[in-house]
């Protein structure tokens, strides 16, 4: 048998009496699928080993309907999605990852439509498998993708399942981490912009902020949401400056939220950091483009993209990845503080 399996001549059937399995659970642990017992999976793989069996990739394309394609999902506007360096980082490093592999990546950005082109296209079987990114609650056809290919999430999915893929950084450690630092600044008088709180980021690093302040039993001067663009990080601080409230210190969800800010403070008179300390988030190229540069939580953005994408191909290879990741992020001074 070892023998023929030199010559390439093991067949599928062989390898399935070997296991003791059908031949349809072979061909599903082959084609990446996770429709199989973790007992047939082990079986199948031992005698695999034993066989010495190689599949015939372009007979397995055929049969599988493999396309080595991955879809890149974006629920947002074009606008955003090139104006945000956090994007830029994460397809970076998506990219990097595949480079590496025989996977090509297609982007969806999805928020002009309900989903619908982008759920036809994917379900229609042109792609392997998906990574969705800066997803929504509105956003619940990415439920209806996710029935027919594997998904791995960038960021905890709004609708968190067991057992559901994911790749996160630690949003409410960085928060916290961030208003800690402007308290121990001694600061007092604290406010934030937050995400969308929609999202589950938003949620998170909103979270982080309360329970900083919580723990120094402070209360917060101001919750405003910046909607993560710096339009609405300017919409978010006028509000505040409108409503009477002087905070001595903000922190803010992301780099683009704050130059927003930043604007608007200096317009108003208001010295960064003299009368107002600032604490973005991302470390993207916006944190040292604005004047003070900017004091922000940096977070792993190309490592996300590069996990994601390894996750996804693990998945698609029959290994078991985690189904959780978190990374960790880190503060990094400069002189808005």
């Amino acid at each position: 048998m070892v023998t023929d399996a030199i010559r390439g001549t093991v067949t599928i059937e062989e390898v399935a009496a070997a296991a003791g399995v059908s031949r349809s659970t072979v061909s599903r642990v082959v084609n990446g699928s996770t429709a199989v017992s973790p007992e047939a999976l082990e079986s199948v793989q031992r005698a695999i080993t034993e066989l010495n069996y190689v599949p015939n990739r372009a007979a397995r394309s055929l049969a599988s309907r493999q396309t080595h394609a991955i879809a890149l999902i974006v629920p947002e506007d074009t606008t955003r999605f090139f104006g945000d360096p956090f994007f830029a980082a994460i397809v970076s490093g998506i990219n990097a990852r595949l480079s590496r592999s025989d996977y090509v990546l297609n982007l969806f950005i999805a928020s002009d439509d309900p989903g619908d082109k982008t759920t036809s296209y994917v379900r229609s079987g042109a792609v392997d498998g998906a990574i969705v990114v800066s997803h929504h609650t509105s956003d619940t056809f990415i439920d209806r993708i996710a029935t027919v290919v594997p998904v791995v999430y960038g960021g905890r999915p709004v609708r968190e399942r067991e057992r559901d893929y994911y790749v996160d950084v630690d949003n409410v450690r960085g928060a916290y981490d961030a208003t800690t630092y402007l308290v121990e600044s001694s600061r007092r008088r604290i406010a934030t912009i937050t995400g969308p709180l929609d999202m589950p980021a938003g949620v998170d690093r909103l979270q982080g902020f309360h329970d900083a302040l919580r723990a120094w039993d402070l209360e917060p001067v101001a919750v405003e949401d910046g909607n993560f663009t710096s339009d609405g990080g300017a919409a978010a601080m006028q509000r505040i400056l409108d409503a009477g409230h002087r905070p001595d210190a903000l922190f803010v969800a992301s780099d683009l939220m704050a130059r927003g800010a930043l604007a608007v403070l200096g317009r108003a008179g208001i010295r960064v950091p003299e009368d107002l300390a600032i604490i973005g988030f991302d470390d993207s190229p916006v944190a040292t483009s604005v004047v003070p540069h900017l004091t922000t939580m940096r977070q792993p953005s190309f490592a996300q993209g590069e996990r994601m994408a390894t996750t996804l191909l693990d998945i698609l290879a029959g290994r078991h990845p985690r189904h959780v990741t978190i990374l960790e992020t880190e503060l990094v001074v400069r002189d808005s503080v």
